[in-house]
């Protein structure tokens, strides 16, 4: 066991620091020992433990833990940028959200990520052209956990989603990388239109509670929008948008609004 501890160290420091932290947990709450052995300490890799989570969120009675199961491992084992990923959110979410001292956390308790780790297999999917198990997968993910992001959307990696109530993500829609997003947040379309209809979002963004960003548009690097704000035109990079309809009102206040979480528009 120190063996392979050592190699976890080593080889992957976010699982090792997982497995550290669920140690310390069983000890000060031996109540939630079966939960935490079974999640975390039960298995080897990050990959076992994201699978595991994620079939046990989503099975019902329509599907089974074990088929979900078999469906996350197959996508974790044909493409490690699922995990890789996993990892980044995990620090994001770490790093970002002051309600969050452990890594552990995101992984056991905070629905922002594990909808979006489910949401990363169904993506898996719809790319393997399994559209039906895709949608059951959104499905499932919706009634979840309140978030609701087609499977064929583009999300980048290193994304916190706090709260995570009432996201609405749509299936043309592109989110860059080390993006920030708060509850009730909506990448939505304008229209029936079939076509590319749902926002870009660039990286390093920040997305206030509450805004919705609709149609086709692109909101630039670096860039805040404000709480509250219906944003229906391009955003510039580095600039600060709000109101309805949000309108530029200065620039971002730092060179990473979306790791600086800063939200007061006063910020220049």
């Amino acid at each position: 066991m120190a063996k392979t501890k050592t190699q976890f160290a080593e080889l992957d420091p976010v699982w090792n620091q997982i497995r550290t932290e669920a140690e310390d947990a069983v000890e000060k709450e031996p109540l939630l020992g079966g939960l935490i052995h079974s999640s975390i300490l039960h298995h080897e890799t990050i990959e076992n433990a994201l699978a595991y989570r994620t079939s046990l969120k989503l099975a019902s009675g329509e599907m089974s833990e074990q088929l979900i199961r078999e469906i996350c491992d197959a996508a974790y084992s044909d493409d490690p940028a699922l995990a890789l990923a996993a990892r980044a959110d995990i620090a994001a979410v770490y790093d970002r959200d002051p309600a969050c001292h452990r890594f552990l956390q995101p992984l056991m308790f905070f629905k922002g990520f594990q909808a979006l780790q489910s949401y990363r297999v169904a993506h898996w999917l719809w790319q393997q052209g399994r559209r039906d198990m895709a949608y059951f997968f959104q499905m499932r993910i919706s009634e979840q956990f309140g978030v609701d992001i087609h499977p064929a959307a583009r999300i980048g990696k290193g994304i916190m989603i706090d709260h995570a109530h009432s996201i609405v993500i749509g299936e043309t829609a592109v989110v860059g990388d080390n993006v920030s997003m708060l509850h009730s947040v909506t990448l939505g379309g304008t229209g029936k239109e079939e076509e590319d209809r749902h926002p870009k979002i660039g990286d390093g963004v920040l997305i206030g509670a509450g805004a919705k960003v609709l149609g086709n548009i692109h909101v630039g690097h670096c860039s805040r929008i404000a709480a509250g704000s219906v944003v229906l035109h391009e955003v510039p990079p580095k600039s600060t948008v709000a109101g309805v309809p949000a309108k530029v009102v200065g620039e971002a206040g730092c060179s990473t609004p979306s790791i600086t979480m800063d939200q007061l528009l006063g910020t220049k």
